[in-house]
């Protein structure tokens, strides 16, 4: 007689049975490094600016403050566009918009290349600054989709460690190109080439984005059900532990002190970085370097320091379950790295050396920002927040380059830029101590 008993039916694992660390590691090995790729070009894009103009100024006829203009005119476009981009991106999904965002930021920053004017440099760096908008505000978004706060700080160092490999690998990149087409390769000069190149992988990256990522949880077929169900409980565990002080509507969001105390902390640290990545090049040849190639290999050096250690304090605040001293501390060590490059501009060592401790700690404090200002953020107030937030940050981009440039245009030296950029620094890092430490230490 045929034996009729059923085998057992296999049952999915039980959210409680998932392993949640190999579940995230697992995650943040589909997610961060294509995503580290994308925000490398999408940086590197957005400073080599900093590059060309050692060579465009003089075959453009611009000045110092023409230059600040166009690098700061960028974030015109950016800080109008961001809110509304991330709500497109909650509406219609992450991969469709970022695909998007991405094809359109590489054709206008190759288009810099066209650039003939200081007119046409404009509108060019505006057009670049509005389609890079929705990125990174996008992606700070799309994290919380996968993770919960207490696991926010290392992947976004990862991620954001893209900033300083962008300054690693581009400064020297940058420099090669502008010495090896220095001399008219194809009837254009090199800043042109150097646009084109560094321009032109950023759309083939954003049709693969398009292919690769997924909008969230649920359509992550490369996770098992058990996974996913996991997942979700703990998004869910995690926003119904933050605190009452938490913003849970964009409403909430504009009406809330804290947040926007936080927007003029970002404010604060975008400045100081902003001042190494525009002006890093130019810091270092005021010290007595001519080759455009040695300036490129010593604008390198601050991205690498910068690189391990932000990773290092991502680490440690996750671990530590600690975030204001884990930001307050590379924001007092960015203040003390641009006095220092000041105060000793004569001396390529020193200058160096300063430039270093201040992407050190601008950089870290960078990625460190975001794991705690998103803590003041429920999940419904997220998508509009985090961009409100960065946009406020943003008009830190338009006010160093030209302060930079008025200044030198009128004493022939960053130096006195430096010092009150590092006070501004200064008065972020003291406001961080006010942040309820309730509220982000998890």
């Amino acid at each position: 007689m045929p034996d009729t008993t059923m085998a057992p039916i296999p049952t999915l694992a039980a959210p409680r049975d998932i392993d949640l660390t190999a579940t995230y590691k697992k995650i943040t090995l589909r997610l961060v490094p294509f995503l580290f790729v994308c925000y490398f070009f999408n940086y590197l894009d957005r400073v080599n600016v900093g590059f060309a103009k050692l060579q465009m100024l003089g075959d453009l006829h611009l000045s110092e403050v023409a230059y600040g203009v166009g690098a700061g005119i960028f974030f015109v476009g950016y800080i109008a566009c961001e809110v509304p981009s991330n709500l497109i991106l909650y509406k219609i999904g992450a991969r469709r918009w970022l695909a998007v965002t991405m094809i359109f930021w590489g054709i206008f920053s190759a288009g810099l290349m066209f650039a003939n004017s200081a007119a046409s440099f404009y509108i060019l760096r505006m057009l670049t600054g509005v389609a890079e908008a929705g990125f990174f505000p996008g992606i700070i978004l799309y994290f919380t989709y996968w993770f919960p706060a207490a696991r926010r700080g290392r992947v976004t160092a990862l991620f954001m460690s893209a900033i300083p490999i962008s300054g690693l690998l581009g400064s020297p990149l940058s420099g090669w190109i502008l010495d090896f087409f220095a001399h008219g390769t194809g009837g254009m000069a090199g800043w042109r080439w150097l646009y084109l190149i560094e321009g032109l992988p950023t759309i083939p990256l954003g049709v693969a984005l398009f292919f690769l990522l997924n909008d969230g949880i649920d359509q992550a077929k490369w996770l098992n059900t058990g996974e996913r169900a996991a997942l979700k409980d703990a998004l869910a565990e995690d926003d119904k532990n933050r605190p009452a002080e938490v913003a849970s509507s964009f409403r909430r969001v504009l009406l809330s002190p804290s947040v926007w105390i936080l927007s003029f902390i970002y404010f604060c640290i975008e400045a100081g970085v902003y001042s190494i990545n525009f002006w890093a090049p130019t810091i270092i040849k005021e010290s007595g370097v001519a080759s455009v190639m040695a300036i490129g290999w010593l604008s390198a050096i601050p991205y690498l320091a910068a690189c391990i250690f932000m990773v290092v304090v991502g680490h440690s605040a996750d671990a530590r379950h600690e975030r204001r001293w884990h930001l307050n501390v590379p924001m007092l060590m960015g203040v003390a790295g641009l006095v220092l490059a000041a105060a000793f501009a004569s001396s390529t060592l020193i200058a160096t050396i300063g430039l270093t401790v201040a992407a050190m700690g601008t950089l870290a404090a960078l990625a460190m920002f975001w794991p705690m200002g998103s803590s003041f953020l429920t999940a419904s107030a997220a998508a509009g927040g985090v961009a409100l937030i960065n946009s406020l940050g943003q008009f830190a981009g338009l006010l160093s380059p030209y302060l930079v440039g008025w200044i030198q245009d009128e004493t022939n030296s960053t130096y006195l830029a430096l010092y009150i950029l590092s006070g501004l620094l200064l008065v972020g890092a003291l406001l961080v101590l006010r942040v309820p430490a309730k509220v982000v230490n998890r």
